[in-house]
């Protein structure tokens, strides 16, 4: 249902409730999530991004509901990657004379995509587009999250339409942040921050500092996913900047897994020790549990602790996704320990440790080993360990 958001501005997009998976897989989106397009009527018609071309013919029939579609004089793309812009060629056909605007980035990235010799208008950071009462102002803002990524500003309704900062994978019935579960809200804003944007959050302190200093007055933020922020806007900005500053509570997360329990009766002798000395903590089996669940845990928490029996000299392959996510990520301020059961050889706690001077988290110790099932006196050196994280995670 296409929402007014404010005086001749509004929500054209769609609503994936049954999206559980983004990103090729890569992303879980447990709550769905939504393409958001925004529709600009003024002298000049103008549409902010489009939406994932399964859901192309709902879009026009979105816009139809405003306006003709071939009265479109103006597309933005903020961002090309194809949760936003597969439509495009699909509103191109409506209205082909329409100019396509896009960031020097941007132009290679959708030309790249589609090979269409359509009208671009290449545009850098405090460049403005007039489109009759009001103005159209863009911010480049590549890294957050790809090289092409800018904003676009609309004065005189000081609305900032941000594309994928700011968002949230999370399908709702209403459009507005007010409306909906706050608890859910940030859980989802909090999660998109942690999967997506936490390589890039010296750009994100950037960027945001950049904006402010704009003098840029910010009435409603208007992100491509999720909901809108009408109430309070700058809240999410707010949050942006704490996230972005990678300040973790002082609490830990234990990922394991384990073939014949002997590493999962380890990872419960460390939370035992963790708990000792009053530091919070929680424990996940990679083998059930949603990576990109844990990785939203680990980017909140001080200390990392990885455990996995040795398999083929190695570690358990369902390991190895989340010590990926550590490398990439690239999170900032963390401890971290290994630990593990082995029968012969024994190199996963190595490996793990390896893993962590790679990723720049500093080890607390060697790690603990424990051949066959852990004995009593392999459970209590784990106690031991859970005890020494926590007084490191308190003295932080």
């Amino acid at each position: 249902m296409v929402t007014e958001i404010t005086k001749g501005v509004y929500w054209v997009g769609v609503v994936d409730w049954a999206l559980r998976k983004f990103h090729g897989q890569e992303l879980s989106t447990h709550r769905g999530s939504s393409y958001n397009a925004y529709l600009i009527t003024d002298k000049k018609t103008v549409l902010i991004d489009t939406v994932w071309k399964p859901f192309q013919d709902q879009l026009i029939a979105n816009i139809r509901e405003v306006i003709d579609p071939k009265n479109i004089d103006i597309v933005v793309a903020n961002h090309a990657e194809i949760d936003h812009s597969s439509s495009l060629p699909a509103i191109m056909q409506y209205a082909p004379n329409a100019k396509v605007v896009v960031s020097q980035r941007g132009r290679e990235s959708i030309e790249g995509h589609f090979h269409q010799p359509w009208g671009f208008e290449v545009v850098k950071t405090g460049d403005k587009i007039n489109i009759g009462s009001s103005d159209l102002i863009f911010v480049e803002a590549p890294m957050l999250h790809w090289p092409d990524t800018m904003f676009t500003y609309l004065t005189g309704k000081n609305l900032l339409m941000t594309n994928d900062a700011f968002g949230q994978h999370y399908a709702t019935a209403f459009r507005f942040n007010d409306q909906v579960n706050q608890e859910e809200l940030y859980e989802e804003a909090l999660k998109y921050y942690a999967n997506i944007l936490t390589p890039f959050s010296s750009m994100v302190l950037k960027k945001i500092e950049e904006i402010l200093s704009m003098n840029l007055r910010v009435d409603i933020i208007m992100p491509s996913h999720g909901v809108i922020w009408r109430t309070d806007p700058l809240q999410i900005v707010a949050k942006y900047q704490d996230w972005a500053s990678q300040k973790p509570y002082k609490s830990a997360v234990i990922i394991y897994d384990t073939m014949w329990e002997g590493t999962r009766l380890m990872a419960e002798a460390i939370g035992e020790g963790l708990a000792a000395e009053n530091v919070q903590y929680k424990i996940f089996n990679v083998g059930v549990s949603d990576r990109n669940d844990i990785v939203a845990e680990v980017f909140q928490a001080k200390a990392i602790i990885l455990g996995s029996p040795t398999f083929n000299q190695g570690i358990l392959p369902t390991m190895s996704p989340i010590l990926e996510d550590l490398r990439g990520l690239k999170f900032q301020n963390k401890i971290g320990a290994a630990f593990g059961c082995y029968g012969w050889s024994g190199e996963s706690v190595k490996i793990i440790n390896d893993h962590l001077n790679i990723c720049k988290i500093e080890s607390v110790t060697q790690g603990i080993r424990a051949k066959w099932q852990p004995k009593l006196d392999d459970l209590n050196k784990c106690r031991e360990l859970g005890q020494k994280i926590a007084n490191a995670v308190l003295s932080s």
